[in-house]
C-alpha cells in the first residue's frame, strides 16, 4: 500500500493525556452552563467509546465538501482504531486532510470526538495484540479477520487511529453537557 503520509507505529503513539473538562460555548437559549459542575468525567465518555459497535466517520473530501461512513473499530489505549483499503473514499480523505470527526450511533447518549486519523501499524505484541482482542466484539456480527488479513491490516494493509483534540458528550442536554480538551500534539 502506497499512502502520501507514513505509516507510524501504534506502539510509539504518544500517550494520550487526560482531557481538560469544561463546558462549551453554546447561543444564548441553549441553556448550557458555565458552571463546571455536573459537566461528565471522561471516563464515562470514554466507556460509552469502548462499549459502542457502531460508529460514524466524517471526512473532508479534497474539494472541501463532508463525507460521513458508518465504520466498526475499536477504542483502544486513547484512540479509535479502524481498518479501511487505502482505496476508499474516507481513506483517501484523510491522506490530504487528517481532521475528522467520530461519533457514536446514539442520539441520546452524545460523544462526539475531533480529532486526526494517521496511518498505522501494530506489531502481533504490545498494543496490537489490544486492538486484535478489542475487535472481537465485532464476531457475532460476522467479522472476523483470519491471522493473515490481520497482518495485512497491521502491517500497512489500512489500519488507522484516530488522536483525539476534542471531544464532546453529554446525555442529558444541556444538564450535562461537557467539552474535553487534549492537549495532544
Amino acid at each position: 500500500m502506497t499512502t502520501s503520509t507514513p505509516i507510524r507505529e501504534a506502539d510509539s503513539l504518544p500517550p494520550v493525556p487526560d482531557p481538560a473538562i469544561d463546558r462549551p460555548r453554546f447561543p444564548d437559549g441553549y441553556g448550557v452552563d458555565t458552571d463546571p459542575a455536573g459537566a461528565r468525567d471522561w471516563a464515562s465518555a470514554e466507556q460509552k467509546l469502548v462499549a459502542a459497535q457502531h460508529y460514524w466517520l466524517c471526512s473532508v473530501r479534497p474539494d472541501g465538501t463532508p463525507h460521513t461512513v458508518p465504520r466498526w473499530g475499536v477504542w483502544v489505549a486513547g484512540r479509535f482504531f479502524y481498518d479501511g483499503a487505502p482505496t476508499t473514499r474516507h481513506t483517501r480523505n484523510v491522506e490530504v486532510n487528517p481532521a475528522c470527526t467520530l461519533t457514536l450511533e446514539s442520539g441520546t447518549d452524545v460523544v462526539i470526538v475531533e480529532g486526526n486519523s494517521v496511518a498505522v501499524r501494530a506489531r502481533a505484541d504490545g498494543l496490537g495484540e489490544r486492538i486484535a482482542a478489542a475487535f472481537g466484539k465485532y464476531a457475532e456480527l460476522g467479522y472476523s479477520p483470519e491471522a493473515n488479513a490481520w497482518e495485512s491490516m497491521t502491517n500497512g494493509g489500512g489500519l488507522r487511529a484516530i488522536t483525539p483534540r476534542r471531544a464532546f458528550a453529554w446525555s442529558s442536554f444541556p444538564t450535562d453537557c461537557t467539552r474535553f480538551t487534549f492537549a495532544t500534539e
